[in-house]
C-alpha cells in the first residue's frame, strides 16, 4: 500500500512535522510505501492560475500540477497533517488541494457535471490546535472542519475518510511526557488502521 503524507507546516521541527515523520516510520515498519510532500519545504505555490480553471474554453494545469499527480497516481491513502489557524488548514494546503486535486484528478467532467476521480481511496488526517479538543468540540469548529473540508474533499473525490486525529491545548512549552503520549497516538493510530492485519503486498 502507498502513501502520501502531505505536510503543512513552515517548521520542520514542528509538532506537524514530528507527526509526519513518526507516521512514516510507522507505516514503513508495517511494510508500506510512504511518500511525503513537505508543502512549505517544496515550496509549493498555493496560488490557483486563471488557466486552471475549468471553463468553456478548457483548462491547462501547469507543469508542477502535473508532476505532483504523476507523483500520486498510485496513492492508496492521502494524510494530511497540519494545525489550525483561525480554526482552519493553512492556507498552503488549501492551496493544494485547489490546484492538485481538482479537476482531472480528485475528478472528472461527467454529463451533467462531474464525478470522482479517486474512488477507493482513503484519507485521513492529523490535525493540531492551541485550543482545547472541548473547546474545539463545544464550539462546533472541529465537527465543522470535518464537514467542509474532510467530507467535501472525499465526496469530490471518492475518498473515504477513514479517521481525523486531533490534538488539542498544545501549546508552546507542553510537557515532554505530553509530547510523547502524542507520538505514541500516531503510532497506534498507524497500527490500528494499516497494521499487520491490514498491510498489504
Amino acid at each position: 500500500m502507498k502513501h502520501a503524507i502531505v505536510v503543512a507546516h513552515p517548521r520542520p521541527d514542528s509538532l506537524a512535522g514530528t507527526v509526519a515523520k513518526t507516521f512514516a516510520e510507522a507505516l514503513g515498519a508495517f511494510g508500506h510505501k510512504v511518500v511525503i510532500r513537505d508543502l512549505y519545504a517544496m515550496g509549493f505555490d498555493p496560488c490557483l492560475k486563471a488557466e486552471e480553471i475549468p471553463g468553456p474554453m478548457g483548462h491547462r494545469s501547469a507543469p508542477d500540477v502535473v508532476a505532483e499527480r504523476e507523483l500520486l497516481a498510485d496513492v492508496d491513502v492521502f494524510t494530511f497533517i497540519y494545525p489550525l489557524w483561525f480554526n482552519a488548514p493553512p492556507a498552503i494546503l488549501k492551496g493544494y488541494v485547489d490546484r492538485v486535486f481538482s479537476m482531472g484528478f480528485g475528478y472528472m467532467p461527467a454529463s451533467g457535471g462531474t464525478e470522482p476521480g479517486l474512488d477507493g481511496r482513503r484519507l485521513m488526517s492529523f490535525t493540531s490546535s492551541g485550543a482545547p479538543d472541548a473547546w474545539l468540540v463545544s464550539s462546533g469548529a472541529l465537527a465543522a472542519l470535518g464537514d467542509l473540508f474532510d467530507g467535501h474533499i472525499a465526496a469530490m473525490c471518492g475518498l473515504t475518510v477513514i479517521d481525523h486525529v486531533h490534538f488539542g491545548g498544545m501549546v508552546p512549552g507542553i510537557t515532554d511526557e505530553a509530547f510523547a503520549d502524542t507520538l505514541d497516538s500516531v503510532r497506534a493510530a498507524a497500527r490500528r488502521h494499516f497494521g499487520p492485519a491490514e498491510t498489504q503486498p
